[in-house]
């Protein structure tokens, strides 16, 4: 066994050590899938997703190709390991990788156009940091437009 020094990188993750304190990022996989998907010089967004929009199964016209969605899709999933912020987001677009549809597509290419302005981000973990278990949950009942299922998220910190 050989000792590698220090992780700065290991599948996409970007690991600092600054002072004691950790930050995990995936600022490079974020690049790549700006770049990928040829959004680098579009308008950013402020938000992952539209106020108030439901996606649903039936609208917009069937994707002849759905494989560029499901890839984006895919590796969406993979960058939530250090973005909890556009989790609920990308796991909203999820549903639909069976019959994707070109608003989905569209809704996806607006996540990608927030990570425009938030490449950096990641999680952070101070080392002088008091352990204290929080927790919060949050239900939309009834909220799936097409199966009137609730929706029910949940995070710990």
């Amino acid at each position: 066994m050989k000792d590698l020094g220090q992780l700065t990188y290991f599948l996409g993750l970007e690991v600092q050590f600054q002072q004691n304190d950790i930050f995990i990022t995936q600022h490079k996989y974020t690049q790549d899938l700006i770049q990928l998907v040829g959004l680098t010089t579009a308008t950013t967004v402020d938000t992952p997703i539209e106020v108030n929009v439901k996606l649903r199964q039936d609208d917009g016209e069937l994707l002849q190709d759905p494989t560029l969605y499901r890839k984006l899709v895919g590796s969406l999933i993979y960058l939530t390991i250090t973005r909890p912020d556009i989790s609920f987001f990308v796991h909203t677009v999820r549903k639909f990788m069976q019959n994707p549809r070109h608003l989905h597509l569209t809704a996806v290419q607006r996540i990608i156009k927030y990570l425009l302005i938030t490449p950096s981000y990641g999680l952070f973990f101070p080392t002088g940091a008091t352990i204290q278990l929080q927790a919060y949950n949050h239900v939309d009942w009834a909220g799936c437009p097409d199966t009137r299922k609730s929706t029910i998220g949940w995070c710990m910190f």
